[in-house]
């Protein structure tokens, strides 16, 4: 390789326009030297050019591993509290689907916290603000992030009781009754249903608790990484889950159920299939062979008949399955629940696990703080030094 090279070679070696190469000149990277040929023209030393290259293809390396990394399927934070085996979603080791038939959202708390004592969300205050709904839940966590105390410095067993104050308050701002017992009886009471309805409550509920390192989850993480208060990492974490494409799917389901009781399943399958849209609460990315949860949930009850036939017809048109957003909605369909009461569900059962996801992040004395990559255009820092050099003569 030659000594020295033109702006063509530079450009083409490193992939940059001539603008990017003057500011390697303005800051000392590269080195340049008048063309003995032509006096207009640029040479620029090629061992410089070398360098540049190699530390810009290792630079493309570590952003394509810090991009997998934070988007791809390999988690990047290390967790105790939910993975996934043979299909299952397991809890500290114990299989949420097996624990579905007898937990309920009390002991499964205390299991993911690693609480001493029992847990009990019968402790939050009674008081809601207007009709019950997210807005509620939302209105009330906010109020209390925003006078939250910090989480450090502060015992796990004093951080264990103001999350189970919390998780209670989400509940009440639900429509669950206040008073005492387990939450699914009381959101049963508050809604008006059966003891039968509130076993399948409280099958949804411990279904629904984590599910490894989810966006919310994530979130959450990231207010806890800070010293944010338990209120403001739940909160962060819920009104993440209220997205469409993850807690509150199972409101695209109950849309699409809607469809379906309007204008009959035939209909509806055969607009989606000859449209290639998809259908909400099919098919799930981490159980190719079915969500187990929603098998477990699906089991215990039968859908009105227009949706069990939709949903039969789906899985043999499609070979997709249901996931969990179609069980959870089939179940407000069937037992006729207030019209949020879905997202309640996950919203008050995923607040024990957002809340685990939070208590374990304190145990990692380091904020999470990602790094852009930047793709923007590029200042001109040669101009910039010049105007700066102009200024102080």
């Amino acid at each position: 390789m030659a000594s020295w090279i033109s702006m063509d070679e530079a450009c083409r070696l490193l992939g940059v326009q001539p603008q990017t190469i003057y500011a390697y000149v303005s800051r000392g990277k590269l080195e340049v030297a008048p063309d003995p040929a032509d006096a207009r023209r640029s040479l620029y030393r090629a061992e410089d050019v070398a360098g540049l290259a190699r530390r810009k293809q290792a630079g493309r390396k570590h952003e394509t591993l810090a991009a997998n990394t934070l988007f791809g399927s390999e988690p990047s934070i290390p967790t105790a509290l939910c993975a996934f085996f043979r299909g299952h979603p397991y809890y500290r080791g114990e299989d949420a689907v097996g624990l579905s038939r007898t937990a309920n959202l009390e002991h499964v708390a205390q299991l993911l916290w690693e609480a001493e004592q029992p847990v009990d969300f019968s402790c939050a205050s009674a008081m809601r603000s207007g009709a019950p709904g997210r807005v509620a839940a939302f209105t009330a966590l906010a109020g209390l992030a925003a006078t939250g105390h910090s989480t450090r410095g502060r015992l796990t067993r004093v951080l264990h009781a103001e999350g189970q104050a919390l998780v209670g308050q989400v509940a009440n701002a639900f429509g669950a009754q206040p008073g005492h017992g387990p939450l699914h009886l009381r959101f049963a009471q508050g809604w008006k249903q059966s003891p039968e309805v509130a076993e399948l409550l409280r099958t949804a509920m411990v279904l629904l608790v984590d599910h490894e390192l989810t966006s919310s989850a994530f979130v959450a993480r990231i207010a806890a990484s800070t010293g944010a208060s338990l209120p403001a990492c739940l909160l962060a974490g819920l009104t993440t889950l209220s997205g469409p494409l993850h807690g509150d799917a199972s409101g695209r389901v109950q849309a699409l159920f809607g469809e379906v009781e309007r204008l009959g399943d035939d209909q509806v399958v055969a607009h989606y299939l000859s449209t290639g849209l998809p259908l909400a609460g099919f098919g799930h990315h981490l159980y190719p062979e079915g969500d187990p949860r929603a098998a477990a949930l699906l089991a215990l009850f039968e859908p009105p008949e227009v949706i069990a036939r939709f949903i039969q017809k789906v899985t043999r048109l499609t070979g997709l399955q249901p996931n969990i957003d179609v069980a959870l909605a089939a179940l407000v369909a069937n037992h006729r629940l207030p019209a949020d009461a879905a997202f309640g569900l996950f919203a008050t059962a995923r607040s024990v696990g957002l809340l685990a996801h939070s208590l374990e992040q304190l145990g990692v004395a380091q904020v999470i703080r990602p790094r852009g990559r930047y793709v923007g255009p590029m200042p001109d820092v040669a101009q910039h030094a010049r105007a700066q050099a102009s200024s102080a003569v």
